[in-house]
Parts: structure tokens; C-alpha cells; sequence
């Protein structure tokens, strides 16, 4: 459950890069796995600027709470309102309905340093 298209983080993040240049970010099918039913999503805010590998933000389940960590450097530009009232969206469609953060990238060529989807199943297979 990690499509190609997509980059990811050691810490479980995958990125997206939009046609605008805009890069989208969620967790990803095996984090949201681990953490159980999601009941609180706690997101930066529009206009913050986020530092690769820092928090930005916590997503709370029935079993814990886990920090989010900004995949890449950038802006936010958006965030996904509709998880206020339905943060069980991260758990039915993580990679669509469940995305977290919108952001303008300050420094694109970070998406290079992310994960392949291979890579990435290569380290959650040691999970």
C-alpha cells in the first residue's frame, strides 16, 4: 500500500508534488495502521514555515499520540479542514481524502533525498 507516485520519510510521511509545484503530504497506509482509529488531528498553520524532519503538528488515536514531521522545508499553504470533523479520513484513505498539509516548497530538489516506494517497503518490512 504505497503507491510508486509518491515520496517518503523514515518517520512515515509521504509527499506528494502537485502540478503547481505545491507539495501535499499525509501519513502513510502503515502508520495509520499502527496508530489504530484516528480521533484528533492537530495541523500547522497556513503561513507557518516548516523545517524538514521537524514537528508540525500531532495525530492522536485510540492507542497514542504521534508528532508529524515535516517531510521537506516550505510553507503551508493549506491544510486539510475536512479532518476537524473527520480525522478517520487518514485511516479510510490516507494517501486521498486523508492528506494533512499543503505546502510551497522552498527548496524542491529535497524530494529527491526522500524515500522511493521501494525503499520505503524495504524499511517497513523490518518494522
Amino acid at each position: 500500500m504505497t503507491p510508486d507516485e509518491l515520496s517518503y520519510t523514515s518517520d512515515h510521511e509521504w509527499l506528494r508534488l502537485n502540478e503547481d509545484g505545491n507539495a501535499v503530504f499525509g501519513i502513510t497506509f502503515f502508520a495509520q495502521d499502527a496508530l489504530g482509529d484516528i480521533v484528533y488531528v492537530s495541523l500547522p498553520t497556513v503561513g507557518q514555515e516548516l523545517k524538514a524532519g521537524a514537528s508540525c503538528g500531532e495525530v492522536e488515536s485510540t492507542k497514542s499520540v504521534s508528532d508529524l514531521f515535516a517531510p521537506i522545508d516550505g510553507t503551508v499553504v493549506a491544510v486539510n479542514s475536512d479532518l476537524e470533523s473527520s480525522p478517520e479520513l487518514i485511516n479510510s484513505s490516507p494517501y486521498f481524502h486523508g492528506w494533512l498539509v499543503e505546502m510551497e516548497p522552498d527548496v524542491p530538489q529535497q524530494i529527491d533525498d526522500l524515500l522511493s516506494s521501494a525503499d520505503y517497503n524495504a524499511l517497513i518490512s523490518k518494522a
